[in-house]
């Protein structure tokens, strides 16, 4: 595990969403979320495990149970407005895109060093997994409400997805709160 350093970076939480379990990624606004060890109770992606998907196909076989590090889809409502200015739309409601937490004032937030810790007051700590690269899961969901945009979110949301990210520390996260960023004390990578 890495030393971790707090950085001067903090982001306030301006959107949460419940994805209950089910065929669709559509979020549900909610003022809290109480979060456990395995995630946000009844959400789709709650689990301590989970089965693994097409993302890491070139590890496992689809199917094979292993860690659930995607317990969390957290984005920024700065990127979350980069994509809809791309799209052509005023705004991108955040239910559409399957998300738990939007959070305001961590630029370049979708390439935030994996194993980095979002950390509120109260204790509740989140590990970041990795950068969450776009699907076309959320396209269908606009699409549905905004015929003719479904398809333009891919491309849009390149590189500025946001991030998976697991329970680290459980507790109760509400609206207004503010996330402190952490991240590994650790050079880049140069081979």
């Amino acid at each position: 595990m890495p030393v971790l350093c707090e950085t001067e970076f903090t982001g306030e939480v301006v959107w949460l969403g419940h994805v209950p379990a089910g065929e669709t990624l559509r979020a549900n606004a909610v003022d809290s979320l109480d979060l456990g060890f395995s995630g946000d109770q009844g959400a789709r992606h709650e689990g301590v495990n989970r089965t693994s998907c097409v993302r890491v196909k070139n590890l496992y076989p689809v199917g094979t149970e292993i860690r659930n590090v995607r317990q969390l889809s957290i984005l920024s409502a700065e990127e979350l407005d980069s994509i809809a200015q791309e799209m052509g739309l005023g705004k991108l409601d955040p239910s559409h895109l399957g998300v738990s937490i939007v959070l305001r004032g961590i630029p370049d937030f979708t390439h935030i060093p994996p194993s980095s810790r979002l950390q509120v007051e109260n204790g509740v700590t989140l590990t970041i997994d990795m950068e969450n690269r776009p699907c076309i899961l959320p396209g269908r969901e606009i699409e549905a409400d905004l015929p003719g945009y479904g398809a333009a979110f891919k491309p849009a949301a390149q590189g500025r997805r946001g991030v998976t990210a697991w329970v680290e520390r459980p507790g109760e996260l509400n609206l207004g709160d503010e996330l402190t960023l952490f991240v590994p004390d650790q050079r880049a990578w140069t081979p």
